[in-house]
């Protein structure tokens, strides 16, 4: 049986681990290590440290499906899931906006 080559050796984890906690970016470890960037994100997984991005709408909210937003009105007229369903084929903004009245 082969023996397993190790692809970071301690060092390198430990640096890179301690690189990404200090703000450098994943692209940035990815270049200096001569590695790929979903390696470098696989290693940081492993060890426990990795935070996936956190998407925004362009205006720095959070981003909500319109299911959710469906799901949420449905509840708070308590409608049933098949109303609730017929509900995501509204427009965005429109079903932002009877959350807001509704909530």
């Amino acid at each position: 049986m082969a023996e397993k080559i190790a692809n970071y050796t301690p060092e390198q984890t430990a640096k890179i681990v301690s690189d990404y906690q200090a703000g450098t970016s994943v692209e940035s470890l990815a270049q200096a290590l001569g590695k790929s960037v979903r390696s470098i994100v696989a290693k940081l997984s492993r060890e426990g440290v990795y935070k996936r991005k956190e998407y925004q709408t362009k205006t720095g909210e959070a981003v909500v499906s319109k299911d959710e937003l469906a799901d949420q009105i449905a509840k708070a007229l308590g409608l049933s899931e098949a109303d609730a369903e017929s509900l995501t084929k509204a427009n965005k903004s429109a079903l932002k906006a009877i959350l807001a009245q509704v909530a």
